[in-house]
Order: C-alpha cells, then structure tokens, then sequence
C-alpha cells in the first residue's frame, strides 16, 4: 500500500518533535498550536497509527519512520537547491557559514573581509557551532559550509552524504603563567609537570592517557574545567590557577601574562577542515568563500 504524504506535515512532525511542544513548534514554523494539532492528526489518520506521544512528547516507532523520510527528503531538497544554485554566477545571493568557536574567532574574520572586498553584494551569514551539530545542519541545508576539526592521533571521517577538504593543521600548545619556573624553556612534555598543575580543557588527549595531563589527579588542587570555550581557560591560566593545552589558533592574541611553549613528545596537532553537501555542482559564492578561508589559513 502506498501511502500519500504533505510534505509539510513531516516538517511539522520533526519539530513537534525535535522541539518536544506542539506550542514551540508552533511557534517556529509561524502556525496556531490547533494547526499544528491538525496536522499531526491528520497525518496520524492517513498512516492510521500515533506518530507522537504527547506527554512527554517523543516520536513513536511509526513516526521515527516519518522524521527518517523527513530527514532524506531535507537532504535531497537542500542538495537540489546547491547544484541548482551553482548553475548561476554567484555574484549575489546569500552563503551561510558554520564554525566552532576558535576558527570564528581567528580564520574567519580575514576570510569573510576577502569575501566582502571581492563580492560586496553577497550576504554572508555566519553562525558558531558545536562540533556535533554540524553534521546535521548541512544536511538539512541550514547552513551552506562549516569548518570541523578532528586530531592527527584521531581521524574522523566525513559522515555520508558530506565532503570534507583539509583546511590547515592547528597544533596544540602548552599554555602557562608568565611567572611559571618553566616559561623559559624551549618545549616542554607532559611529564614535565604534575598532575595537579593541568587545568583540564576540551583537547583530545587520548594519546596521553599515560601522562598526567592524562588524567590522573594527585593532592586535589588540579582545576577541572567543564566547559567548549577554550578562552575560558585561557583566561584561568593568565589568572595562574594552572596550565593547560590549548589550540594555537586560540593564542594568536594571547594576553602578555602567559607564556605559550610547544609540547615536545607526544606532539598534538587539531586538523581543521571545510565540509558541505557532496554535491556535483557547488555555488560559486562558497567555492569563493572556500578559496577565501584557504588564503586566510595560509596567512595565519
């Protein structure tokens, strides 16, 4: 039996339910809360079973079915959108842009200004993101290009259905007081400090599970910190409550009270990287935001 779906009720089920209240959904997709009710109803009529549980709300096992076929037909949409798009000159128009919040903060400004100088006309839209996030939000086509990461020691492949080019490598630092009996060296390893020094950061240390910065603790006064800004850290280590590893990207503008030394062995290195849809044609405005974030990381 085929059964014969609005699409538009699919993207009122993946919000009722991603936003868990027909009231929210409601609200972002600019309906009445009895209009949503409609839809989801009617919807649960021509499958003729529930598609969500109310409270709380949750899709059931039939309208996982239903957000699965939302999500393939977003991803087709958005990628017909692309190769469409890349059909014109790109001299006009809108590029969204996705990066975590180092990247934001260091390779992307000069890229945009290229961007801006070069297509004035274009509107650049730029939005911070989570790592985990971003998979999705290309896929749906909320954004047109994202910078990810992953490390050296722990590649990670592009998820299907997305492209991923390597934009520049990153190496992790150490960061320390001005004031700190190592600041004049050289280099240092992670031996070269106790456990309890470490101010715990978001880097993938893995390799370094041995070491102390590893995560072993000693006497109690290492300081963990719980959180995705580096700068936060950063900004622990000028007020001298520790040491920490840090992405270079972040410390091109390092307060003058730290010092910044590279790490001697293991080394760490964060690769940085551009991703969108793998689609056969790319919008000229991205391949000259692509080209754009290349020169600015070469410059950096």
């Amino acid at each position: 039996m085929a059964w014969l779906f609005d699409p538009r009720h699919l993207v009122t089920l993946e919000a009722v339910v991603r936003l868990g209240s027909f009231a929210a959904a409601a609200e972002e997709l600019g309906y009445t809360q009895s209009a949503v009710s409609q839809q989801i109803a009617e919807l649960e009529r021509r499958v003729g079973a529930r598609v969500v549980v109310r409270r709380p709300v949750r899709a059931t096992e039939a309208g996982q079915v239903l957000l699965d076929t939302e999500a393939a037909i977003s991803t087709s949409m958005s990628r017909a959108a692309i190769e469409l798009t890349a059909l014109a000159d790109g001299t006009a128009g809108e590029v969204r842009l996705g990066a975590f919040i180092s990247a934001a903060s260091s390779v992307v400004p000069p890229a945009l200004a290229r961007l801006r100088a070069s297509h004035p006309a274009v509107h650049i839209a730029l939005r911070e993101l989570e790592q985990r996030e971003t998979p999705g939000l290309l896929l749906r086509g909320e954004v047109d290009l994202a910078i990810t990461f992953d490390y050296d020691h722990a590649p990670e492949p592009a998820p299907a259905g997305l492209r991923q080019e390597h934009l520049m490598d990153d190496p992790i630092m150490v960061v320390l007081p001005a004031g700190h009996p190592l600041a004049r060296a050289d280099a240092v390893t992670p031996a070269d400090l106790p456990s309890d020094a470490w101010i715990t950061t978001a880097v993938d240390v893995r390799d370094l599970a041995a070491s102390p910065v590893g995560g072993q603790r000693g006497s109690g006064h290492r300081l963990d910190f719980d959180g995705m800004d580096f700068r936060t850290a950063l900004n622990l280590v000028a007020a001298g409550l520790g040491v920490a590893l840090l992405p270079r990207l972040l410390l091109l503008d390092a307060p003058a009270n730290v010092v910044v030394l590279p790490l001697r062995e293991p080394t760490l290195v964060r690769r940085l990287y551009t991703c969108r849809l793998d689609t056969r044609g790319v919008a000229a405005s991205v391949k000259r935001l692509e080209l754009a974030l290349r020169e600015a990381a070469a410059e950096l």
